[in-house]
C-alpha cells in the first residue's frame, strides 16, 4: 500500500562532507553539508549561495571536501549554527545561527596542508579530496540555491582504510562514513552481499569508461 505524500526535504542518505574554503582574508572556512553526488573524478555540491562557502568557493575557486567518519559527530555537532558571514544573513540569524571565525578551533579539529589547493585539509578525516571549480549552476529558481560542479585534483586517504588488494583503492568495510538520511545521523552497517553493478576488482573493472555496465550510472 503506497500514499502520496508531501515531505519537506528529500535527503534519502548522502555522505556529510566537511567543506574547507578560504575567506577574504586567507583564514580557513569550514562547513558541513550533505548534498553532495559524485560522478568520476567531479562532484556537484548543492548549497545556499547565500553561505560563506559559496561566496568563498565562487571568489577563489578551490575548496577540500573532507569526508568524516562516524566518530566525528561531535565535531559536526559542535559546528552546527554557526557560520562564517559576518553580518550574518537574516535568514540564517532567524534560525540561531551566530558568526565563528575560527571553525577549526570551535570543532577541535586540525588543519593540515593541502598539496594542490590553498585551502586546509582536516586531518581527522580518513578521506580528503582537494577539487577546483568548474561552473556554478543556479538550481530551482526562484531561490538561493546553487549547484556547484567541482573537480577533485588530489585525493588523500588514511592507509588503515585501503584495500589490501590495491594501494589506491578504498575497503568500504573498513571504515564508517558519516550519512545524511532525512536530516539525520546515519552510520552504514555491515555488507549485505557483493554487489556486481560496478565491481572494483576483476575483468569488469580494468574496462575503460566507455564500456562500463549501462547501468552502472544510473
Amino acid at each position: 500500500m503506497h500514499t502520496v505524500i508531501e515531505p519537506k526535504i528529500l535527503y534519502f542518505g548522502t555522505s556529510i562532507v566537511l567543506i574547507s574554503t578560504l575567506n577574504p582574508d586567507g583564514t580557513p572556512n569550514l562547513a558541513p553539508m550533505s548534498s553532495a553526488w559524485w560522478l568520476n573524478r567531479s562532484c556537484m555540491l548543492g548549497m545556499s549561495g547565500k553561505s560563506q562557502t559559496v561566496r568563498n568557493l565562487l571568489r577563489h575557486g578551490e575548496c577540500v571536501l573532507n569526508l568524516p567518519s562516524v566518530d566525528l559527530i561531535p565535531a559536526i555537532d559542535r559546528l552546527t549554527l554557526l557560520t562564517g558571514s559576518d553580518p550574518v544573513p537574516a535568514s540564517k540569524a532567524e534560525r540561531g545561527y551566530r558568526y565563528e571565525a575560527d571553525k577549526f578551533g570551535i570543532a577541535g579539529l586540525t588543519p593540515t596542508a593541502s598539496h594542490a589547493v590553498a585551502p586546509p585539509r582536516v586531518l581527522e578525516c580518513p578521506v580528503q579530496l582537494e577539487a577546483k571549480l568548474v561552473r556554478a549552476h543556479p538550481f530551482e529558481q526562484p531561490s538561493s540555491l546553487v549547484a556547484l560542479e567541482v573537480a577533485i585534483v588530489r585525493v588523500h586517504a588514511e592507509t588503515s582504510i585501503l584495500s589490501a588488494q590495491g594501494s589506491s583503492y578504498i575497503d568500504p568495510a573498513k571504515w564508517k562514513p558519516m550519512i545524511m538520511n532525512f536530516c539525520e545521523y546515519f552510520g552504514l552497517g555491515d555488507q549485505l552481499s557483493t554487489s556486481r553493478l560496478a565491481p572494483v576488482f576483476g575483468p569488469a573493472a580494468s574496462l575503460p569508461a566507455s564500456s562500463a555496465p549501462a547501468d552502472s550510472n544510473s
